[in-house]
């Protein structure tokens, strides 16, 4: 148990009090051509809340940590659409591992992205995001891994501005990624950063099941990927 200095600041109730938040802080982007990409499964119930308030529609854009052998939680690397991997080369020396150790992870977490995809999009193949602004959103900035790989396959498809937004970010992470020519907004960036869950009330895992009703009801108000339909 965390106590003393280090015993966080709780700041969200959960990620759709925190989605709440961010979109205020988004403000700025409303009338823009911009579509809102969720990274599944945590940053879909965030980025709703941001669709919403902005009047613009959402999506889903899959990307997977890498973890390391016998250690899924440590991340090494991370997957994303369109078949775009990164590694951290320091961590993987430091491990005494190779990129060809990691292969075997690296076809599970494909498939896992490509069942994913499949559940989550169905049919809507094409994110239309070309010479758009994307607001990519998760619901925390730890080691960065996993947006950077996201990023580095959203710049395939030409946007006109990437803008990450997270509610709770590592600084550090935030700094490297960029790097990357692109915006980053984040709510709080807490010196004693740890974990993106220390910052939650609420932090339970998103199911499937819970994604697929955010982006049913979301289909109500917006056309998924391709317009806003008014009520």
């Amino acid at each position: 148990m965390l106590t003393g200095e280090y015993m966080p600041h709780v700041y969200f109730k959960d990620r759709s009090d925190a989605g709440k938040q961010l979109a205020q802080s988004l403000e700025n982007l409303r009338g823009r051509d911009s579509r809102v990409l969720a990274l599944p499964r945590g940053g879909v119930p965030v980025a709703v809340e941001i669709a919403k308030f902005l009047h613009i529609p959402m999506d889903i854009f899959v990307a997977r940590k890498l973890g390391a052998p016998h250690n899924p939680e440590f991340g090494v690397g991370a997957i994303a659409e369109g078949g775009v991997i990164v590694f951290d080369n320091s961590t993987l020396r430091s491990l005494g591992l190779t990129q060809v150790d990691m292969q075997d992870i690296i076809t599970e977490e494909f498939a896992e992205m490509e069942r994913r995809i499949a559940l989550y999009r169905g049919n809507r193949h094409n994110l239309q995001i070309g010479n758009k602004t994307v607001i990519l959103v998760d619901d925390g900035l730890a080691t960065g891994i996993t947006a950077l790989a996201a990023i580095r396959s959203l710049k395939l498809s030409k946007p006109k501005e990437i803008i990450l937004a997270v509610p709770v970010c590592a600084q550090d992470s935030a700094d490297n990624l960029r790097q990357e020519g692109i915006t980053i907004t984040c709510l709080h960036a807490p010196h004693n950063f740890m974990a993106v869950g220390l910052w939650y009330k609420n932090f339970a895992q998103t199911t499937d099941q819970e994604v697929l009703d955010i982006l049913t009801r979301a289909n109500k108000e917006m056309v998924i990927g391709h317009g806003v339909r008014r009520r």
